[in-house]
């Protein structure tokens, strides 16, 4: 009886890829950074320059003065401040409840769970007039407990997570209820590091999906001391057009690609980061066995 031998260095489940899959991936990565080099280099030119002759660059003529008006018109560094501590805050709420939510609608039976789960698939729009309506009983208007606790406890989170530990073996839960662990016990030393990849991806998600909310923030809050980043940018070209005397066109979009460029930074810098979690969490959901 003979064996066979690989070679070493070559993978038979990982394929290198060849060259022409490199210049499609180089081609269509070019596509999608464009418009963040776009954006970025059109805020930098005078506001003249981006009407004029929108896409051309040159550096002699690169200038600040579109950030420097932006601070002025509207209050980006009080935005910010609000939209780290939403995200903090609230992300970690998701964080923790959301998986144990998941866990028990993966791997639990009782009554109504089919019905519940239903209802957690409300869409967000149809539950912004009770929600408001709520923190106007509550007094939270304009209160940092309105932007934070609503939608903490989300349905994509729960549905995700329930997805993702319903792959998990039940025979590896049976065996540490045999061995006297309680039921979260179980859950934290056996179930979380296996679905450490999917809680990774979700991270990222939730992180992304709370920086760029607009709708329930500007329902919530209307005090400029409680505005997140999304709804200071959205008031930029009517505070350019409010303060300023004779602004133009260019002015107004000279300040908006500026803000925008600041905005998606952190975005940005989080996915580069993480990409590679965001990645197998997604991965993970789509392999069997």
């Amino acid at each position: 009886m003979t064996r066979r031998t690989e070679k070493p260095g070559r993978s038979l489940s990982q394929p290198r890829p060849g060259p022409l899959q490199y210049l499609v991936l180089g081609l269509l990565a070019l596509v999608f950074v464009y418009p963040i080099w776009w954006a970025v280099s059109s805020s930098l030119k005078p506001p003249t320059d981006i009407v004029r002759d929108p896409l051309s660059f040159s550096l002699g003529s690169a200038t600040l003065d579109n950030y420097r008006a932006m601070f002025d018109d509207v209050p980006i560094g009080t935005g910010f401040v609000n939209t780290v501590l939403v995200v903090a805050v609230k992300g970690a709420m998701t964080m923790f409840f959301c998986p144990l939510a998941g866990y028990a609608f993966a791997k639990y039976r009782f009554p109504g769970k089919n019905l519940l789960f239903g209802v957690l698939m409300l869409p967000t729009l149809v539950l912004v007039i009770p929600l408001l309506l709520e923190m106007s009983q509550l007094g939270w208007v304009n209160t940092y407990q309105a932007l934070i606790l609503p939608g903490s406890i989300d349905a994509f989170s729960i549905f995700w997570m329930r997805q993702t530990i319903a792959a998990v073996p039940d025979e590896l839960l049976d065996a540490g209820r045999v061995d006297g662990a309680s039921e979260f016990g179980i859950f934290a030393r056996i179930v979380v590091p296996v679905i450490r990849p999917g809680i990774a991806a979700l991270g990222v998600l939730t992180a992304m999906n709370i920086y760029n909310d607009f709708v329930w923030p500007v329902v919530a809050v209307n005090d400029e001391s409680h505005q997140t980043l999304q709804v200071v940018l959205s008031t930029l070209a009517q505070n350019v057009t409010g303060n300023r005397v004779g602004a133009d066109f260019a002015t107004v979009w000279g300040e908006l690609l500026a803000a925008g460029s600041i905005a998606m930074l952190p975005v940005l810098a989080l996915f580069v980061l993480l990409q590679r979690h965001f990645i197998n969490g997604i991965l993970a959901g789509s392999v069997k066995g």
